[in-house]
This record gives structure tokens, sequence and C-alpha cells, in this order.
């Protein structure tokens, strides 16, 4: 199918036709969704689906089914759909950020569905997705808020998939992995070039996209950002395998001065001597493609990781006497804007161009001289090229509420961004404005290109946490407030510590953990304590937080003035107790059945923020071990907004009587739940250094029967 059929290209975003957006939007669907699965079939062993090709990534199973999962989920939660199709499947499959550093080996066990119930799930979401398109209302253009974003949202993720999943195929036995027509690698092998180093003139840049572009974009492509680059020299070809074969050769890999701290950690654990695609054989090297084993092809581009190529950067410097590094961003931009300039006829917005790019012309890598940009080679396509840049926010960066946490996680300093896209690029990847970042250690279909310039960065980072929602919750869970209300989370977990009285304290599970201030406190005295909260941002924070030991955020006093706040887990005594305690992105209503046996479920102030509370409520008494303790906290704040008037278990009347929501409580948890005590405690939540939000909320404690 890839490289057999005409490729579909990313729809735009304006028209003057309604009916025909809505085919081309369908037709665009249909074609991603289908060219995914024929990605799969190039795995003849079933029994594969469920191995771990990388021990840092899920098993290929959780891919087939996330990619279909993450329609239904975001089209719930965008309220475009009010059923799910399966629940069970729908929590296995839900979250895909499994990114972890090199030493951090993922043990977790999930008892995963068989393919023929992936497939089905899968057919039931291309069916329901298609009926969508079909009825689901359109105006044009599309934008953010239209329900059309979300379909746009979820085909493109999977585009994503389609390429981060085909590197997880290289990786599995070969022996179990099928060698399709569809899926052939190309031909044209020999002798590498001479690389050489072209000037590329002095410019401006000017990046971002602006709201009302003609075409989809992740939320970090938005924004501005404007840079002069001074002049500087530009590798004409990518490094191909016979150029980084010399640094091999040259003891490039046994030489700790051309590895930074992270480089040398990392290549010392993983014992490496060579890149991961290469296979050391009697007769030479070769190279493991999606589906075969090759001679290696010198005269294609090296695929390394981000600490390989600056490495082989070091070598060269010290080597040539020159300043040799990768280009930043600002840096590949001014080279592809360069390029352009030049007469290259293939670079074009979006779409198809002279690149091996979009699976255009073979699945795999092609020689480093085949496609022609102007002065250069590989512009776009063939493999990604690592950058020296960190992904960062450009100026007027927003999160789209339906994917929040998409980019905001890689603002950490630890993801580099890749540029250009590969052989299998397709849709928003293929784009001249993508932005896509990996963790150093990662491997994608990615090598680079080297340039010699001495140009700094002038990246805006700030160390302190300003997004105004995250920093709230960061103060109402770690800080102190004039007020002299005690601390909520710390004085939760206190009272539910307390109501524990002698009973084991194996396992709690802090639902809604947000920045992790109760979970941190309930550790003190269990022996694991799991975090989860809907918002991935939270975890992320709460995440971070474990692993520094430190806190950061800023918080508003009065116009544009603010105060800077440093939390510690050392000043709470509480650096021993976070060993303890995991966090994950979950959705409330919809657990992972793992989340089990537990001697204290702990829900501060969350279940008048659900969607389904009852759902919620009636899964504790599987979670929770006998004699176990339920806690929940609540001001009982109901809206519509968060849950639908129908789904409230209190706070209206029935049969002209009020219910309130304890008495609703108890409806629901009476059969399972003996109640134990009821208390009210006041908390208060900081706007401003003079204004307080002080709301009282009940805590309910109730005994697993």
């Amino acid at each position: 199918m890839p490289l057999c059929e005409p490729q579909l290209s990313m729809p735009e975003l304006d028209g003057n036709d309604i009916h025909a957006k809505r085919m081309e939007i369908k037709a665009y669907f249909q074609y991603c969704y289908k060219r995914y699965e024929s990605l799969f079939e190039t795995i003849a062993d079933e029994k594969l689906y469920f191995q771990k090709a990388d021990p840092l990534r899920q098993p290929l199973i959780f891919y087939y089914g996330h990619t279909a999962v993450f329609f239904i989920n975001k089209l719930k939660l965008a309220k475009i759909i009010d059923q799910r199709i399966d629940p069970y499947l729908e929590s296995i499959f839900a979250v895909g950020v499994d990114e972890m550093s090199w030493d951090d080996l993922n043990d977790q066990h999930y008892s995963w569905p068989t393919l023929k119930q992936t497939q089905k799930y899968r057919d039931s979401v291309y069916n329901l997705v298609s009926e969508l398109t079909d009825k689901l209302p359109l105006t044009l253009p599309i934008t953010w808020e239209s329900p059309w974003w979300v379909i746009l949202m979820g085909i493109e993720h999977e585009n994503i998939h389609l390429e981060t999943s085909s590197v997880l195929i290289r990786q599995l036995p070969l022996e179990g992995v099928e060698n399709l027509p569809a899926w052939q690698v190309s031909q044209k092998v020999g002798s590498a070039p001479v690389n050489t180093l072209v000037p590329v003139p002095s410019g401006s840049v000017h990046l971002g996209k602006v709201w009302d572009d003609h075409f989809y974009g992740w939320d970090n492509e938005y924004g501005i950002h404007h840079a002069n680059i001074p002049a500087f020299k530009a590798s004409k070809y990518l490094v191909s395998n016979a150029e980084y074969s010399a640094f091999i050769e040259e003891g490039g890999y046994h030489n700790d001065s051309f590895w930074d701290e992270e480089g040398n950690a990392w290549r010392m654990y993983q014992k490496a001597n060579r890149p991961r695609f290469w296979i050391e054989k009697e007769d030479g090297y070769y190279l493991r493609t999606m589906t075969e084993e090759i001679p290696l092809p010198m005269n294609w581009p090296v695929e390394v990781n981000c600490l390989e190529a600056e490495a082989f950067c070091r070598w060269k410097s010290q080597k040539e006497g020159r300043c040799i590094v990768l280009p930043t961003e600002d840096e590949y931009m001014r080279l592809y804007d360069f390029s352009q300039l030049s007469g290259c006829k293939g670079l074009i917005e979006e779409g198809q161009s002279d690149s091996n790019i979009a699976l255009t012309k073979a699945a795999s890598s092609t020689p480093v001289d085949c496609c022609r940009h102007g002065d250069f080679f590989d512009i776009t396509g063939n493999v990604w090229q690592w950058t020296r840049t960190p992904m960062y926010p450009y100026e007027g960066f927003k999160v789209h509420p339906v994917y929040d946490d998409f980019t905001v996680p890689t603002f950490d300093g630890k993801h580099n961004l890749i540029k250009g896209g590969s052989w299998i690029s397709s849709g928003n990847l293929a784009g001249r404005k993508s932005r896509y970042a990996f963790r150093k250690h990662f491997y994608q279909h990615a090598g680079f290109r080297y340039i010699e310039s001495e140009y700094e960065e002038k990246i805006m980072t700030n160390a302190y946490t300003t997004d105004g929602v995250i920093s709230q919750y960061c103060h109402f869970g770690w800080g102190e407030n004039r007020l002299g209300v005690e601390n909520y989370p710390a004085k939760c977990a206190r009272m539910a510590l307390e109501y524990m009285g002698s009973r084991p304290r194996k396992r709690a599970f802090d639902v809604g953990c947000a920045i992790g201030r109760s979970s941190f406190e309930l550790a003190r005295e269990f022996d694991e304590v799991i975090g989860v909260d809907f918002s991935a941002r939270f975890i992320q924070e709460a995440q971070r937080f474990k692993e520094s030991g430190v806190l950061r955020y800023t918080m508003p006093i009065e116009g544009e003035l603010e105060e800077f706040h440093e939390v510690r887990l050392n000043r709470f005594g509480l650096e021993h107790a976070s060993k303890k305690v995991n966090f994950w992105q979950a959705d409330a209503c919809n657990l992972k059945p793992i989340f089990t046996d537990f001697d204290l479920v702990f829900a501060g102030n969350l279940i008048d923020r659900l969607y389904d509370p009852q759902k919620f409520l009636e899964s504790m008494a599987g979670r929770i071990r006998k004699g176990g303790l339920l806690v929940l906290t609540s001001p009982y704040t109901w809206q519509e907004e968060s849950t639908p008037r129908e789904k409230w278990i209190g706070g209206y009347k029935r049969d002209g009587e009020n219910v309130t929501a304890l008495q609703g409580l108890e409806e629901i948890l009476g059969d399972d739940f003996t109640l134990l005590d009821t208390e009210d405690i006041p908390f208060v939540i900081q706007e401003t250094a003079r204004k307080h939000q002080y709301t009282i909320a009940q805590m309910s404690i109730w005994e697993r029967r």
C-alpha cells in the first residue's frame, strides 16, 4: 500500500466547498488509518506484538491499539461523542507517554488484549470516525475550537506513531518480520561522496505559525520567534555511514573526551561501540532495516542518537581544528530558507517534495547524494536531523485544551529538536514548520549534518513555572497563605493517616493528586503510594519535583508584579518518602485495572469535577482491600461545565425532596462501604496577594466491608 498507491496530502483547513472538504478529510483519515495497519502487516509472528522491541517502550500491541483509543478519548474529552466503545481497552491503551531515561526500565506488566480483540476495536473506531465525518457540523476554516480539529489531531497523532512504530519494528527479531512488497527498501547502494562544508550567508529567520495558518499544527508550532543568524558553513551531505565509520575506526566510542557527561554514562551503560542498527558479522557490518539485514550501504546516512552525533562533532572538531557542531533550530531553518533561495524547487511548505519523504521513494533511507536541494542535499527527508536546540516554546505559546501533554512534558531541557523528517514522515511531520523533540539517547530514523559555527543560541528559559493554573496548584499544594488556614492536602493526608488507625499501610492510591503534596505526605507511613491525575501537566510537575527535590514557581502579587517561590522536599522531611511515590496520568472515570489492592484510596476535591462521578465511585469496591478506607473530600460545587447535570450525585431535588451529595454517596457506596465519619475542612486558594477563595469541603471516611 504505502509504496504502491498515490500518497494523500494533509488537507488544508480552509476552502469554499463544505461537502468537498468533508470528503477530503474522510478520505485522508481512512487512508492514514489503513496505512498504519499495513505497517503492522510486516509482523509475521503474532507473539512479537506482545514482546518489547525496546525496553524503554511498550510492546507493539499497545501502539496498535493506542492510536485508535486516542480518537475516542479525545472525542469524548471534547464532548463530540457521549459513549465509549470499550472502557476496558480504552484504559489499557490510553496513555502513550512512556519515554524514559536510558537506565529507567519500565517493568509494569499488563494483561494485554489479543490481536483479534484489538483489531475488532480498531474496526469499530474506523467506522465511528468515518460516520462522524459524514454528519459532524462543519464550518470553514477549521480552527482550534472546531470538532474537526480533534479529528485532524487523531490523524496526525497516528502519523507520528506510524514513524515511531516502524522504528520499533526495526528492533524486533528478524525471523518474525516479513519483507512485504509494499515496504521494500531502496536498492541504491554504492560509495559515499566526500563531504564538504558549503557557505551559508547570514540572514534572519522568522518562525512560528500564525493562528489562521492553512494547515493543522501542534501547539508548539504556534507563536513568534525571530533571530538574526551569522554566516556559517554546513555539510553538503548528511553524514554517511562511510563518514561515520572513520569516527569508529579512530576509537571514537572509546575516548571519553568526545562525549559529555550524559553521553559517557549512556555509552558505558549500553556498552555501545557502534550505531544501534549496525550489525557486526564476520564479513563486515550489516544494516538492519525494518524488514531486512543488508550489507551496510556506505552511501546512506548514518542513523544515530543525539549523543552519538555530538560525539562525532567533537571528534571532527579536534581532528580538523574547527568549531564543528550540530546546527541549532535557527541555523537549520536558515539553511532551509537559503536552499529555497538558491533555486531548490523541491522544498514546499506542506506536502510532497523532491525528497525521500512520506514513503514516496522507499521504505528506507536512500544515498545522501540522491535528492539535491540547491547547493545541498537532503535538507528535508531521508533521515531526521538532530539539532543542539532543546525544545522550548515560541513567544505566544498556548496549550491546546484537548491535548495538554503533547509538548509541555518536553520543556525540560532534556529533549532536543529534530528537523526535516525522514523517509516515512507523513502529514504534519513532513512540513517546514513541524517541531518534534526526543531525549538525546533515543533512536528514531534520525541522523545529522554538521556545521562550522560559533553562533550562540538565545532561548528565553525560566526555571520557574509561570503557567497560571500550574502555579496556583503549586501554591495550593506547597505554599502557605496569609489567612492562617492549614495547608489543605497536607491536612487531608494527616487526617487520613489518623483514621487508618492500626490498619495495614502497604499501598495507598491518591486520585486527583495534582502536584503531589498529599501523595508525598501519605508516603511518610505507606510502603507505596501511587498518585494519578488527569492533567499531564500536573503529573509532569509532580514527577519533576520527585526527581529533583526542588519545585519553583511564580505567583502574582498585583498587576504585573509577581513573587518567586522555591520549595524543597527536604525542608518538609519528605526526601525519603518521595522514593515510595509513583505518579501516573490517568482518567479517574476509566482507571486501568492494575490500580487495585489498596489499603487506602484518597480522592481530594475530585468527585464534583468528574464527568461521571458514579462510575468512579462504583469502581472503588474492586480496588480497596476489605477493611481498607476510602477518604473523599469535596465542597460539592456541582457545575455542568465539569459534570453533566444528569450525572450529579447530589445538589438537586428528587420527588420534591432535597438530595445532598452525602446522600448520593451513601446510595452509591452503601452496599460495599460503611460510613465511619464526616468532618468539615476549610481550604484557601490564593489568586493574588490580596485575593483568596475561602471554601469548606466535607471529608467523608468509608470503610470497605
